[in-house]
């Protein structure tokens, strides 16, 4: 039994990748690497930094002593310096140039920024995953008639396949979204207490330019293509913003797609996977609860108000920099991409295994369907010498009193009324083929076919599989 807290984001949900990048260990091994990087392209533009103190600094990346940092943090009560003075005494030819013309945030921010770029690989790794999963089902089902709804009462009839494509169209427009952030997210560099570069002017002898120089390199060193244009202390919050709500979009997907499926689990129509030996219920032993997507919805729910911690942050920055960003970011970027990472795991383990009951669907459709096809029933008796204005009113007395009995519990009888009436000219069989299922689905599985060959190019390299990771 632990006896402290731990996120259940950590202990139940997450990916271990995800949890390996956001630990501490890869925090610091970062800041080191940055710290190393600063001193070689000081090194590079003739500051006094010898090659073996690079090479210092270089073998010592991974060396690092917890219980030093700790001990010196707990007097310096800055966890910053604490780590200059722990990488300090591993490398003691390299303490001397440790840091030199740089700020807290070189390290912290560049760090940070190298951290969501990395979980917004990774998360976009995944989503694509579930894109193929879902492009699969959906091209399995493109031509499967199912009631379709709006306002959750019956409409016009679609396809199992034609409803994933909505959420599959969903996901794909928060992978253009999270492309386009990853596109044009900068590096800061390392540009001084409040921006200005003050430090660097004076340790280069006012040639400003070696400061762009290093500047551009740090940053393709770790893989940006620029840095800011302009910065406070820090790199402007609103890219927190942006990450998190990249981050709520996704989770809004997710939770459309989730409540779907838990309507659609009610009726009978669709069942997430249910393991061999899974308890729905501690009471009530025969159920079989759509647990996953209730989680799914669960924790995208907690991402998108997640989201607006960036929103306030962004907005609460003063002139070039106050620290009260500092806590809420600890805990609000990291949790979030964790809470992502979760959803698309939750999500592929659902899509993958996603039962479809086609005689649920079928028995729906055999309920609802003759009151869809009375449209089509009138205009084939107008044809077959009826008078619209008469037929009409039969379809309507005959579709009343059907859905009377219905109300009472008992199936529906629309044809078998209308047939009994001797005043519909169509035989049985004729009135019965109107009310194919397949016939009123209009262009669903031509636009499902049409959807996914736009796709293919995207998706022809993912290996998709149904995660099934016990989350």
């Amino acid at each position: 039994m632990k006896e402290s807290y731990e996120s259940p984001l950590s202990s139940r949900y997450a990916s271990k990748e995800m949890l390996t990048l956001f630990s501490q260990r890869q925090r610091i091994i970062l800041w080191r690497k940055l710290w190393t990087e600063l001193a070689r392209e000081e090194m590079r533009l003739g500051l006094p930094v010898a090659p073996e103190q690079v090479s210092a600094l270089e073998s010592n990346i991974e060396n690092i002593d917890w219980d030093s940092a700790a001990s010196w943090e707990k007097k310096l009560k800055h966890d910053v310096m604490a780590h200059i003075k722990a990488y300090g005494e591993a490398a003691p030819a390299a303490a001397p140039i440790l840091h030199l013309g740089a700020t807290s945030c070189y390290v912290t921010d560049n760090a940070d920024l190298i951290l969501y770029r990395d979980g917004m690989l990774l998360i976009r790794q995944k989503l694509l995953n579930l894109m193929a999963l879902l492009a699969s089902f959906a091209d399995k089902y493109k031509a499967l008639a199912t009631p379709g709804y709006t306002h959750y009462q019956f409409a016009q009839t679609v396809t199992v396949g034609k409803r994933a494509c909505l959420w599959l169209q969903d996901f794909e427009m928060d992978l253009e979204e999270l492309d386009q952030l990853l596109a044009s997210l900068p590096f800061l560099g390392c540009r001084g207490t409040t921006g200005t570069e003050a430090s660097f002017a004076e340790l280069f002898d006012g040639q400003v330019e070696k400061a762009d120089k290093m500047n551009a390199a740090l940053a393709k060193t770790f893989g940006f293509a620029r840095c800011v244009s302009v910065c406070g202390q820090t790199y402007p919050r609103k890219l927190d913003s942006r990450i998190l709500n990249k981050l709520s979009l996704l989770a809004q997907s997710a939770y459309r797609m989730a409540q779907d499926i838990r309507l659609l689990q009610h009726d009978g129509q669709l069942e997430e996977p249910f393991g061999e030996s899974q308890v729905g219920s501690s009471a009530m032993a025969y159920k079989r609860n759509p647990m996953k997507c209730e989680r799914i919805c669960s924790l995208s729910r907690y991402l998108m108000v997640d989201a607006l911690n960036g929103t306030l942050t962004a907005s609460a920055q003063w002139l070039e920099r106050t620290l009260d960003d500092s806590a809420n970011r600890r805990i609000s970027l990291p949790e979030a991409f964790l809470a992502a990472d979760s959803i698309l795991l939750l999500c592929a383990n659902v899509i993958g295994g996603l039962k479809v009951n086609e005689k649920v669907i079928a028995a729906t459709l055999q309920q609802e369907l003759p009151f869809l096809a009375t449209e089509n029933i009138l205009m084939e008796a107008v044809k077959h010498g009826g008078d619209r204005q008469a037929i009409h009113e039969l379809i309507r007395r005959c579709s009343m009193e059907a859905r009377a009995r219905m109300n009472e519990g008992l199936s529906c009888d629309l044809l078998e009324r209308l047939l009994a009436s001797g005043e519909l000219p169509l035989r049985e069989e004729e009135l019965r083929s109107l009310c194919d299922p397949s016939a009123f689905t209009g262009r669903c599985a031509e636009q499902v076919e049409s959807y996914l060959a736009r796709l293919r190019p995207l998706l022809q390299e993912v290996n998709a599989h149904a995660d099934d990771t016990e989350v």
